[in-house]
């Protein structure tokens, strides 16, 4: 009986399978065309700021010389007009299907990639989750052609219009209601919309852009194609005028870099205003932020962060721009040699190098690109770029697209031999020669020393306060760096200085770092040490000090800075200290030096070395008309 309970238990159950599966079994079918775009709407169309970027970039890519963005109805509304070539009528129809496109005549194209759209997703996608009015005319007829879009159904009138393309957007995200749920307010979204058209227009200064926010414009460039003057159009004058130049060009490689970089005592609280371009395309690059952020690791303060506006040109077969649907991500073929050259390109335009054509190692100079076999033209390397290991653990190499990605590993070792070349002058003045600098006058117009810590110069542009000790400090720690041999002081007699078995390890392993920067340390036991000798700039001060400073803070995890630790330590206890009343003599031996010196904004800290104040705000501020 029990065997037959078992068996009629196991035929039920058996039932119970089959139903379910008979429930839950469904035809595969065809999706709809309107589906189809919704679905794909999902990645191009995140935001109505991902609308605006779809429709600028197409007016950019169609030659447009001048773009006016209107934004109404909660930023659903979007209307954006330019006077580009505008869409022939024959191809109308066809603009708004999936994957249409002008940019891409043959596959390999791909692969060459000059324009800022090409995947032809972006109309389908648009038209999916709006109510779009196209209106277009090219400069061979006489009339243009009105096109009304929605669900993805698209018709088409003939009317009067002006050559070029004017694009109109209602009701964005009227049929995704999920979407439309989880917008943000509407100054949120237009912030995100102000950003975009912001990094489009710096990118392309020769076009006139004009956004305008419920009828009010509240951005507008003139397009004279002068970069600087666009900057001032959307920031301020102050931003410009703490600008660097920067301009690299690499014609074996067929690498350029051109923009602006702020000066490090000019900073921001947010990585907001990396404004980083790959062949005018706005991407998100880590290799790019990784750069900058090297150059001013010990420039600026903590959590502060530089003014950029650079643009790298890279020969397309080169960059991969087609990894993400919104184009923002991209890859390298050679991401070590990029790396390189946006940090020695930054580092040259704040140290006041002028740029200067170097022949590779080995290699007779090049007239032109094209007389250069590719192979040659792969393997050459510039002087001083850093050769970094072969592509092993952390490398995945794509032969197919001949494309190397690096991981975030990888990114961490590439940084810190990066930070140990440039740290190397032999190896730096390789690569630049200084520009021609007007002679360091031996006497500065010193007014005098206010409260025994700041020195007051009378300069032709105002009132220039220098901090004694900072200023200092920046020269003796590029002096140090240059030094290949560090004069050293012996030391009779030293304190006993007692340390933990962690430090005690840290310092074993790094004995010939603290050897190279003047520093003579013994061992008595497993957590006790004397210094044998220290700098000579150190004489006066007490080494238990100089260890305290060097091993505050520092742990496993950034072991790797002790050599820069111990540096900029040396640097700041070998500096005159505030409250020090000084001769004009002594003021002027600390400003001569300070002035040579390539990095003359900040100390190795990051905090401001000087602040000039205009005479105009002087005299402003007693009321004097001139």
């Amino acid at each position: 009986m029990l065997r037959n309970c078992n068996q009629t238990i196991r035929g039920f159950c058996d039932s119970i399978v089959i139903v379910l599966w008979d429930m839950n079994m469904a035809r595969i079918k065809q999706l709809s065309k309107n589906l189809i775009n919704q679905i794909a709407a999902g990645e191009v169309i995140e935001r109505p700021a991902s609308v605006v970027k779809e429709l600028v970039e197409n007016s950019i890519d169609a030659g447009a010389t001048k773009v006016s963005i209107e934004i109404n109805n909660e930023c659903r509304d979007i209307r954006v007009a330019d006077n580009g070539s505008g869409i022939h009528p024959d191809d109308i129809m066809l603009a708004f299907s999936k994957h249409a496109t002008s940019k891409l005549q043959e596959d390999e194209d791909l692969f060459d990639i000059h324009t800022l759209g090409f995947r032809g997703e972006a109309l389908a996608s648009i038209i999916s989750i709006s109510k779009l009015t196209c209106t277009t005319r090219t400069k061979e007829f006489d009339t243009g052609t009105k096109v009304k879009c929605e669900n993805s159904e698209v018709t088409k009138v003939e009317t009067g219009c002006a050559i070029g393309t004017i694009m109109e957007i209602k009701d964005l995200f009227y049929n995704v209601p999920v979407r439309l749920k989880f917008l943000k307010n509407q100054n949120t979204e237009f912030s995100y919309i102000q950003e975009i058209v912001q990094s489009i227009a710096l990118s392309h200064p020769d076009v006139s852009i004009e956004l305008k926010k419920f009828g009010k414009t509240v951005l507008q460039t003139t397009g004279q194609g002068n970069q600087t003057q666009t900057i001032k159009e959307i920031f301020s004058g102050e931003v410009t005028n703490n600008l660097k130049d920067v301009l690299k060009t690499d014609e074996l490689s067929g690498l350029k870099i051109s923009g602006f970089v702020s000066t490090p005592d000019y900073t921001r609280s947010s990585k907001k205003n990396y404004h980083i371009y790959i062949n005018s395309r706005s991407v998100k690059c880590p290799i790019f932020q990784k750069a900058i952020d090297m150059v001013y690791k010990h420039l600026t303060a903590n959590n502060k962060y530089p003014f950029v506006v650079l643009n790298l040109e890279i020969p397309p077969h080169d960059v991969d721009v087609n990894v993400h649907p919104t184009k923002k991500e991209v890859r390298y073929k050679n991401p070590n040699q990029i790396f390189n050259f946006i940090y020695t390109a930054i580092q040259a335009g704040l140290s006041n190098y002028t740029e200067q054509n170097i022949t590779p190692i080995g290699t007779t100079p090049a007239t032109s690109q094209d007389n250069v076999p590719d192979k040659e033209r792969e393997n050459s390397s510039t002087t001083g770029v850093i050769q970094f290991p072969k592509p092993q653990n952390g490398y995945y190499v794509d032969k197919e697209k001949d494309t190397m990605y690096i991981s975030n590993t990888e990114m961490a070792k590439l940084e810190t031999q990066a930070s140990k070349f440039f740290n190397n002058p032999i190896q730096q003045t390789q690569i630049f020669s200084p520009q021609t600098q007007s002679p360091v006058e031996n006497s500065e117009n010193i007014i005098g020393q206010y409260h025994d810590t700041y020195i007051l110069i009378d300069r032709e542009e105002g009132l220039e306060i220098v901090d004694q000790h900072i200023a200092q400090e920046r020269y003796i720690y590029e002096k140090l760096k240059a030094e290949k041999n560090i004069v050293s002081q012996m030391l009779f007699i030293s304190d006993v200085i007692q340390i933990s078995a962690t430090e005690a390890e840290l310092i074993k392993e790094n004995l010939a770092k603290f050897e190279h920067f003047g520093y003579g340390i013994e061992f008595l036991n497993d957590t006790e040490i004397i210094f044998r000798k220290i700098p000579q700039l150190l004489s006066k001060v007490n080494p238990k000090e100089i260890l305290a400073d060097i091993l505050e803070n520092l742990d496993g995890d950034n072991v790797d800075n002790l050599e820069e630790k111990i540096l900029i330590t040396t640097s700041c206890k070998a500096s005159v200290k505030a409250n020090t009343k000084l001769s004009i003599w002594q003021m002027q031996e600390i400003i001569k030096n300070w002035r040579t010196t390539k990095m003359p904004y900040t100390c190795p800290h990051g905090r401001p070395i000087s602040h000039i104040i205009p005479h105009k705000e002087l005299a402003g501020f007693f009321q004097r008309g001139k």
